[in-house]
């Protein structure tokens, strides 16, 4: 028998210990697509930097498309959260509109990185077909809400619409605040917000 082959993790950058979460392995994913670009930088990379086997990369992402996502499903559980949480007398565009708020805020430091991060996911070319089924997750959590509020299937129109029209204030707002440094993405989210409120103002028969 030939001698039994161990594959080591590697040492990645001295004195880091290893992310070995989503959030960890993507947050040193994307320090590497700011420096070296998202196409010149391969999953080895990733895995050394992080330092992760290859093979342990993908127990957590299935290809390096998902990588700018990070945790995706638990961010997916927060919005659906966020949504739960909002009381039955708020209407829903306002039910809508504060989850969105909440789940779009994060702490002055990580706004670089998430910077870069939505700057990848909306200007990769290589990312644009992985981001529609990304979105179509998203979509459903806010047309799920809609159709429990109004008593309508979540794949009925009313919802369905609900969910590209948040979806399509989301995008907006953060196009508008990736191309404005000195723009706050919560006011974007607000300003953007006028035709989700008149197209969830009243609801059409259905």
């Amino acid at each position: 028998m030939g001698d039994l082959v161990v594959e080591q993790e590697p040492s990645g950058t001295v004195g880091r210990p290893p992310a070995t979460t989503r959030g960890g392995i993507s947050d040193v994913a994307i320090a590497l697509f700011a420096e070296r670009g998202f196409d010149a930088t391969s999953i080895d990379d990733i895995a050394e930097a992080a330092g992760i086997a290859r093979r342990t990369f993908f127990r957590y992402f299935p290809s390096k498309n998902a990588v700018p996502w990070g945790d995706f499903d638990a961010g997916l559980h927060v919005l659906q959260r966020l949504l739960d949480e909002m009381p039955e007398s708020m209407s829903v565009p306002d039910a809508v509109m504060a989850a969105l708020l909440q789940f779009n805020s994060f702490p002055d430091e990580e706004r670089d990185v998430h910077r870069v991060r939505m700057r990848l996911i909306f200007e990769v070319p290589a990312l644009q077909a992985y981001s529609m089924v990304m979105y179509q997750g998203w979509r459903a959590v806010i047309a799920g809400f809609v159709a429990s509020r109004e008593g309508l299937g979540p794949n009925d129109l009313y919802p369905r619409t609900a969910g590209w029209l948040a979806l399509g204030v989301a995008i907006s707002a953060y196009e508008q605040w990736l191309a404005d440094d000195g723009a706050a993405l919560s006011d974007l989210l607000r300003r953007a917000s006028e035709p989700l409120y008149q197209g969830l103002r009243h609801r059409p028969d259905v």
